[in-house]
């Protein structure tokens, strides 16, 4: 092929393959609302939430069961919306976030149908296998399903816990996608896909919720961890030290005076008797160490003072 090449041969016949990279269109119209760092933060909180999902469904169904986190993306609700199936179970959300500055703090909570009815058969009796069904759920179903959205739902305080402070409640349960109106059709939405994985059938649970409520709350605990990271003031700073040192002041701690070691047989130790003598290393002018704790603070001599073994302190070993 190369000497066809050099010798001026036909090269139509070669073939070349040129890398394309990827290009992604970016829609001036719809800017994204979020950065790198606060994506970040989200797969944070939502990976967590992912593994108190995978706990309770393994546990509930008796079946092991894996949840990941697949994407974070920001749509618009009509987007969202229009890719739901006529029928399924979504739970309206409130994380109930008590701020001024948070209007609202709703969301919709969406389960895929093939996972829904493998919940329902198994939780029935069955084996929780799903049977592709297009059609509305019944009122046991509902009911089914309730209870399992509402522990869903609960789950949400621990995941956020360490970034605010939320106390998560369902609302209603919604069966017709087509009804259902969350958010105006162009408003912008960040959209949690999480997959389930139950006897190897992969399944979706999303998260919705206004980018403009996510942005407040993210704004707040940012703003908290940020002031936590700031260095106080001088002034500040002393009266924590002093508020400190005040309340260790009051600790008890164990101080012993060492007069000094010494090694003795196993023998030794065993035939010591009343009035024995155990002569020491040190030299009767040599300080006796004295002890906070387990460390060595001070050295000094032995004494009395009024009547009482004292120690009178003539070195500080550790500042």
């Amino acid at each position: 092929m190369l000497s066809s090449v050099l010798s001026g041969g036909d090269t139509a016949s070669l073939n070349t393959h040129e890398e394309k990279e990827e290009i992604k269109e970016y829609d001036f119209r719809t800017p994204k609302k979020f950065t790198k760092e606060q994506i970040k933060i989200l797969e944070r909180i939502f990976e967590n939430y992912s593994r108190h999902l995978s706990s309770y469904i393994t546990g509930l169904l008796r079946l092991y069961c894996k949840v990941s986190l697949a994407s974070i993306e920001e749509q618009k609700y009509f987007e969202f919306s229009n890719a739901l199936p006529d029928y399924t179970i979504m739970g309206i959300v409130d994380l109930g976030i008590e701020d001024d500055d948070i209007e609202e703090s709703n969301a919709v909570l969406q389960l895929s149908n093939s996972l829904t009815f493998t919940m329902i058969d198994r939780m029935l009796g069955g084996r929780g296998t799903y049977q592709d069904t297009d059609r509305d759920f019944t009122e046991i179903e509902i009911n089914v399903m309730r209870g399992i959205v509402e522990r869903f739902t609960s789950l949400m305080s621990q995941a956020w816990d360490g970034y605010v402070d939320t106390n998560p409640k369902l609302e209603s349960i919604e069966t017709n996608s087509r009804v259902i109106s969350a958010a105006d059709a162009d408003e912008t939405m960040i959209i949690v896909a999480m997959e389930v994985t139950v006897n190897d059938s992969k399944s979706i649970v999303s998260f919705c919720m206004s980018a403009i409520t996510m942005d407040q709350i993210m704004k707040k605990f940012s703003a908290k961890f940020s002031s936590g990271k700031r260095a106080g003031s001088p002034t500040k700073e002393t009266e924590r030290k002093e508020n400190l040192m005040s309340t260790l002041s009051q600790s008890e701690l164990t101080v012993t005076a060492v007069l000094d070691d010494t090694m003795l047989t196993l023998r030794d130790v065993l035939n010591l008797q009343v009035n024995d003598i155990i002569p020491l290393n040190k030299p009767i002018t040599d300080n006796v160490q004295l002890k906070v704790g387990s460390t060595c603070w001070f050295d000094g001599k032995l004494g009395t003072l009024n009547g009482k073994k004292a120690f009178r302190i003539d070195n500080i070993l550790k500042n």
